[in-house]
């Protein structure tokens, strides 16, 4: 009985779309096969708000995004996007991210005269692109997107920082390997739905919160001392203004805990001290 369940669910599971941000070879595309199948049907886009436009007008069923890295640290813009528009977090995964510089095949470095890709990519590898002053840098959409581009263009003097996945697809020539700054290098990736996904309470030990407190002297320092005493761990914390109320923010933060019943007595209190309270995720914490 518990295999034709299994079973059922994988079909279905392989027969959903996923929204990715990018095309196939990016890094949004290794993380859906990685997490989802190998043959998963993916919905390409080239912004985080196409993404979320097309999932919530049912174009994908999930989606996959980007949500912090451990050299740039969070992508606030894509918490905005998920509490904007009332998405729902079902999930993580974490990738190790390898740049690596290509190029159209049998050029060389001293021919490079720009190098394209994502403004993430590019801050990733500033030490490895210092030594190359006379480089011009040049933001683009998407790392995987900008190598096909080359190919397709035989574009010669423009190299793309992308995925060893990238230059193996696109046909291109990798110059210099691995030229991220920290070798150990990690991107977080969540899993986002239109509709909250039921996860059993002894599976969830992460969540994603966001609340707005009274702008007056401890108010946050009360919240963090509620969070210790109910034995959370705070993984993250940041601040976002509030556009339309000067001098007033919203707080974004992560937490893990070992036992559900710590999280939710934390969250009966929270909501009583915030102005405004809401979760963006209860889920499993994916372990390292």
């Amino acid at each position: 009985m518990k295999i034709g369940i299994f079973f059922c669910l994988k079909v279905y599971i392989m027969n959903e779309i996923i929204g990715i941000q990018g095309i196939t070879g990016s890094f949004h595309h290794q993380v859906a096969q990685e997490y989802f199948d190998q043959d998963v049907v993916v919905d390409e886009c080239l912004s985080f708000e196409e993404l979320v436009d097309n999932l919530l007008s049912g174009k994908s069923d999930q989606a996959v995004m980007a949500i912090e890295n451990s050299i740039a640290g969070p992508i606030i813009p894509n918490y905005a996007l998920i509490d904007k528009n009332n998405l729902h977090i079902i999930g993580e995964h974490y990738l190790i991210i390898h740049q690596n510089f290509m190029a159209l095949k049998g050029q060389k470095m001293e021919d490079i005269q720009e190098v394209h890709s994502h403004p993430m990519a590019i801050l990733q590898c500033m030490e490895f692109l210092k030594k190359y002053p006379n480089i011009k840098l040049v933001e683009d959409k998407d790392t995987a997107e900008t190598a096909r581009r080359i190919q397709e263009k035989q574009l010669k003097g423009i190299a793309a920082i992308a995925s060893k996945t990238a230059s193996e697809m696109y046909d291109l020539e990798i110059l210099a390997p691995e030229i991220q700054t920290i070798k150990n290098n990690m991107t977080r990736f969540v899993i986002i739905k239109k509709e909250n996904s039921f996860v059993p309470e002894n599976e969830i030990n992460r969540a994603s919160i966001k609340f707005e407190l009274d702008h007056k002297r401890g108010s946050l320092a009360a919240v963090l001392n509620v969070m210790s005493d109910c034995k959370l761990n705070l993984t993250k914390i940041q601040s976002l203004p509030k556009i339309e109320t000067p001098w007033k923010y919203s707080f974004f933060v992560d937490v893990t805990f070992e036992k559900y019943e710590d999280y939710a007595k934390a969250k009966s209190l929270l909501i009583i001290m915030a102005e405004y309270f809401k979760v963006l995720g209860e889920y499993k914490n994916t372990k390292l």
